[in-house]
């Protein structure tokens, strides 16, 4: 009877528990965070991808005078954002992605929310969205990530839940999912480029976030590749020069573009410190107009996120040789001046430029050169190889070219590891962390602060 009687109250706690308000009531708000991620995601892609042909209406394609309209309205666009995210949206500069790791590492809630809050993601998305509009070579990637880490960290709040590092790691890990319809991608991006130390206890919170996240994004957009469907495949008997190449030569221009953008960011905040806002309206407006310039140079194929370019060369349309020259630069000017945007896009338009123009080389199908390009470039640029060979793998939906693009990707982050040990976005994610431990000493002892 005593054992019967010790099962029973077993059981009664057991199912007081489930019951209870405070064991269901983080569940739910967590829950409600992961899919309004997704769908907030599937908005700002909307938008995002309204903004970028509302700018090519705008400006023209027929070599009128409408052709030389960037001229003004991208330095203009590039002020206008400098301008609101200085002075109302501080901390939604940039990607995005070095504020989720920054807010990772900051243990005060202060210093989080001004990195990660409600009013960041309506910043983020809104510049992101008018810097499109405005010609600026950016992604919405990125900032999704901001986003997805800004909307779990709220429902952390309103939920009660403790578990703050692994929530961000999860927001974060659900908007890329949600941006790109690739949950794999999402998965890996949260262990190789946000977790670095990752932390097995959060496997259900990040696993629960992409799955939820990504039911809501298919319920509203429905199951799609975001670069359609590769049907090249490489052909190690002739193409492995060709993967050699693009790892490593790839690898070696991803490291040039993230060593000049923290090399060139670092001499623009000295230089801003005496005078920050006008300086910073400055930046804006040479970048701005050094955007339009290339932009009109290249006959418009620079402006604004490059996927068509990118899809384009996938599908086995070749794109000009110096296509990946040009955005290069525009994609770097367009970090460097200080407007929100993020570079997975853009760096992806690079990287199948270069691919293009090295399957000239090797006398090679310009879709196998493309996918190779990408994987090579974006691993040399955010020196995360997973991430690079998983979401270009689903965002093409051809699996014959996992090995070759797991090669291409490894020379890649191998050959950006030799010309620059410092990743790009735990560099930048330091800049934040820095200018929090700064206003806390401030605070302590009044004159030591910015």
């Amino acid at each position: 009877m005593a054992g019967i009687s010790r099962k029973y109250r077993m059981l009664r706690r057991s199912h007081a528990m489930w019951v209870s308000r405070r064991v269901w009531q983080p569940r739910l708000v967590f829950w409600a965070g992961a899919i309004s991620i997704g769908l907030i995601s599937v908005l700002f892609a909307l938008l995002a991808d309204r903004a970028q042909p509302l700018f090519h209406v705008m400006t023209g394609n027929d070599g009128g005078w409408r052709f030389y309209l960037p001229l003004v309205v991208t330095p203009l666009g590039f002020v206008l954002c400098a301008w609101l995210a200085h002075s109302f949206f501080p901390g939604s500069q940039g990607s995005g992605i070095p504020q989720a790791i920054a807010a990772r590492h900051l243990r005060d809630e202060d210093d989080r929310s001004r990195i990660l809050s409600l009013r960041l993601v309506v910043g983020k998305i809104a510049l992101s969205i008018v810097g499109l509009a405005c010609g600026a070579s950016i992604g919405r990637e990125g900032p999704t990530v901001q986003v997805g880490a800004s909307l779990m960290l709220q429902a952390a709040r309103w939920g009660g839940m403790a578990q703050a590092r692994g929530l961000i790691l999860a927001g974060s890990a659900a908007g890329i999912a949600a941006a790109f319809n690739t949950p794999l991608a999402g998965i890996v991006f949260a262990i190789e480029e946000m977790g670095r130390a990752y932390e097995a206890r959060t496997n259900g919170l990040v696993l629960t976030a992409v799955i939820l996240a990504g039911l809501a994004s298919l319920g509203l957009l429905g199951n799609y590749t975001y670069f359609g469907v590769a049907r090249d495949t490489v052909a190690f008997a002739t193409d492995w020069p060709l993967v050699l190449a693009c790892g490593v030569i790839g690898g070696g221009v991803g490291a040039l573009f993230s060593l000049s953008a923290l090399k060139v960011m670092r001499r623009i905040r000295r230089w801003n410190t005496l005078q920050p806002l006008p300086r910073t309206l400055a930046v804006a407006a040479v970048c701005g107009l050094a955007v339009a310039a290339i932009g009109i140079a290249s006959g418009g194929s620079t402006f604004g996120t490059g996927y068509v370019q990118a899809r384009g060369a996938i599908e086995g349309t070749p794109l000009p040789a110096f296509f990946f020259v040009e955005k290069f630069a525009a994609g770097l000017l367009s970090m460097v001046s200080g407007i929100p945007g993020g570079l997975f896009a853009p760096s992806l338009a690079v990287g199948a430029g270069l691919g293009s123009t090295l399957g000239l080389v090797f006398g090679t199908a310009t879709g196998t050169a493309a996918l190779l390009g990408m994987a090579g470039y974006f691993a040399g640029v955010v020196q995360a190889p997973m991430t690079a060979f998983v979401i270009i793998l689903e965002m093409t939906g051809n699996h014959d070219n996992v090995i070759a693009l797991m090669c291409a990707a490894m020379l890649g982050y191998g050959t950006a590891r030799l010309i620059s040990n410092e990743p790009l976005y735990h560099a930048l994610s330091r800049v934040f962390i820095a200018e929090a431990i700064r206003r806390r000493r401030a605070e302590i002892v009044p004159g030591t602060g910015p």
